[in-house]
């Protein structure tokens, strides 16, 4: 299904023509047909040759209601750009064609109306002719012409043939599973409730969906659909699509909400632009200049910020950030229009880079203009490489609400980034930009080094707390770690691979003095307060590091060996008898009390033990 657009001046018979093609009167509005001018969208339809459904809407000519044709032109794949024979091209004609070329609306039908009010054949010929200047101006190729009356009938199988023929060549519409309902109206049907309409994108809606209204967050369900007039179960992507909604009251609703499906897009204050200024304009565009956005039905007042100029000449391109005063539902891949407030005046438009910058860009940065220019005309894997990149991973879904592609494009864009080495495959079907993983991988590194310098005798820093330094999720954490050669974990402390505790002369002696001291009474050791006079106390932290003592408490310590003997016939035990206590554990060692319920106690916190009354028994981790 498709979706045309009829543009051009107020006098040139658009309405008339639409009328004629569909049957359907699109000037709904009493006022539009008193003055027979079409104020606000009017939505038609009508069959192709071939059987095929085009959706039409037939946009505002006059100049004081442009930005009511703004609201409805975005979601369109062709436009008719109307213009009488009588009057040839008006101020309307030439915007409302720099408007389809700023929304890359590539397939334009020219119509000339009016024929049959044109006795002389070169008034014609002058006409078409100033129509060609006009595109040859524009920098536009050589557009389909017809002419045609909509009142005799002349010229409607030509138009009819022609549209056919260039919707046929168009290329399907994307389906990522994402739908995006810009809504255009909206309204109260008697015993349904709130109805809106629009032209979908990106996904398909089917009854009993739950939605989301953007940028409101309103929720609620699909009660009905309608296509064309028919009821749908299901309604497709590039087709024009009516839906009840219930759960939303009509006043919660406005023309540029955007109908979607909860936690698919977030509404932004900041977006980062690829912006073309037309040549025509009076002044160029300056730094901060306070303009008027337009994107798909929505609009709002907006600040520039020029990030590689401090003002752009009229014809000039460049790379700006809007700075909103409203927040919108804006997603890459959005064509924009910008519009000075007063006067009223089109000035340029663009295209959606980062829809999330999520922080307010430096200006005259080389880097950042790379990024934004990869982002908008990389190739799919530096695409793909630049939408991976953050603090986490993301899954494929996510990368693809990113991206706006379709699976095949997803898959294609995969395997080309992972083979380029721009991402990498976690677990799970996750991926991560190659630069975020080697960001992190330096912070680890840097936050070790740092660490080593300062504690020598420590074997490393434990995982929690460089866990906190680097602010990485602990399964993030953990798979570096792992894959990077650079880095080790041992005894739950991360560690530079080349980092080694390595005792002193006389630390190394102290270090053998307390190792002495715990081996010549095994089972009932000096206390931590003794050890650490005999090693001192950084010694004896890092013969616990090293694991060549085992701490079970603060006063408490037993050499490696003893205290595996310990643990080995407690779970001995343990599986003979189902439990212990600690008087047999004392016995067993010919130690005291209170080193056996030191041991058992330390064991209960591993969950190697559990205590049930008085004696252990088997523990979650034995």
């Amino acid at each position: 299904m498709r979706v045309i657009g009829t543009a051009g001046h107020v006098d040139h018979g658009k309405s008339t023509l639409v009328e004629k093609l569909s049957g359907i009167n699109p000037d709904r509005l009493a006022e539009e047909q008193s003055r027979n001018m079409t104020i606000d969208l009017g939505f038609a339809y009508f069959d192709l040759p071939n059987g095929d459904t085009v959706g039409v809407v037939d946009v505002p000519g006059h100049r004081d209601f442009i930005e009511n044709m703004l609201a409805g032109v975005g979601g369109i794949d062709a436009a008719l750009l109307v213009i009488a024979a009588d009057e040839g091209i008006m101020p309307q004609t030439r915007e409302h064609l720099a408007i389809l070329r700023l929304l890359d609306i590539r397939d334009i039908i020219i119509v000339i109306s009016k024929i049959d009010l044109i006795d002389d054949p070169e008034w014609l010929d002058l006409v078409k002719l100033e129509i060609e200047d006009l595109l040859a101006q524009s920098t536009l190729p050589q557009l389909p012409m017809v002419a045609l009356s909509a009142h005799s009938g002349a010229g409607m199988d030509e138009l009819q043939s022609t549209l056919q023929s260039a919707l046929a060549q168009l290329p399907q519409r994307v389906n990522y599973h994402q739908p995006r309902l810009p809504v255009d109206r909206a309204f109260v049907l008697t015993g349904f409730g709130a109805v809106v309409t629009g032209t979908l994108s990106g996904g398909a809606l089917s009854v009993g969906d739950q939605i989301e209204l953007q940028p409101s967050g309103k929720l609620g369900r699909i009660r009905g659909l309608q296509s064309y007039k028919r009821d749908v179960n299901s309604a497709l992507p590039g087709s024009r699509v009516a839906v009840n909604i219930s759960g939303i009251n009509r006043n919660e609703i406005q023309r540029g909400d955007v109908l979607t499906y909860p936690n698919q897009i977030q509404p932004t204050l900041l977006a980062d632009v690829q912006f073309s200024q037309l040549g025509d304009i009076d002044h160029g565009l300056d730094h901060n200049a306070e303009v008027k956005i337009f994107c798909g039905a929505s609009e709002s007042i907006a600040n520039v910020r020029l990030l590689d100029a401090d003002s752009l000449p009229p014809g000039a391109n460049g790379w700006l950030q809007l700075r909103l005063r409203d927040a919108l539902p804006l997603s890459h891949g959005d064509r924009f229009i910008l519009r000075y407030p007063s006067p009223a005046e089109t000035i340029g438009g663009g295209v959606i880079v980062n829809a999330h910058p999520g922080r307010r860009r430096k200006r005259f940065q080389p880097a950042v203009i790379r990024e934004l220019e990869l982002s908008l005309s990389g190739t799919p894997a530096e695409r793909l490489a630049l939408a991976a990149k953050g603090d986490a991973p993301y899954g494929r879904a996510d990368l693809q609400k990113k991206l706006g592609c379709s699976d095949a494009e997803l898959s294609s864009a995969l395997d080309e980034a992972l083979s380029a080495g721009l991402i990498r495959q976690l677990d799970q079907q996750r991926y991560w930009s190659s630069e975020s993983w080697q960001q992190l991988y330096h912070s680890i590194a840097n936050e070790l080094r740092v660490y080593h310098r300062a504690n020598p005798l420590r074997l490393g820093m434990l995982r929690a707390e460089l866990q906190s330094r680097v602010k990485a999720k602990l399964n993030l954490l953990d798979q570096v770690i792992a894959a990077e050669d650079g880095l080790a974990l041992e005894s739950n402390f991360v560690r530079l691979s080349d980092h080694a505790i390595r005792f002193s002369e006389e630390q190394d002696v102290r270090a053998n003095q307390a190792l002495q001291a715990l081996r010549a009474q095994p089972f009932s050791p000096p206390s931590v307060a003794d050890l650490n006079r005999i090693a001192g106390e950084e010694v004896l932290r890092a013969l616990s590091d090293l694991r060549q003592i085992v701490r079970v408490n603060d006063q408490s310590a037993f050499a490696a060996e003893s205290y595996d003997q310990l643990v080995a016939e407690i779970r001995r035990h343990i599986s003979a008898h189902e439990e212990i206590d600690a008087k047999t554990l004392r016995d067993k060692f010919g130690t005291s009390r209170k080193y056996a319920i030191a041991v058992l106690e330390h064991l209960d916190s591993l969950g190697l033990t559990q205590r049930v009354g008085d004696v252990r028994k088997r523990g979650r981790n034995l």
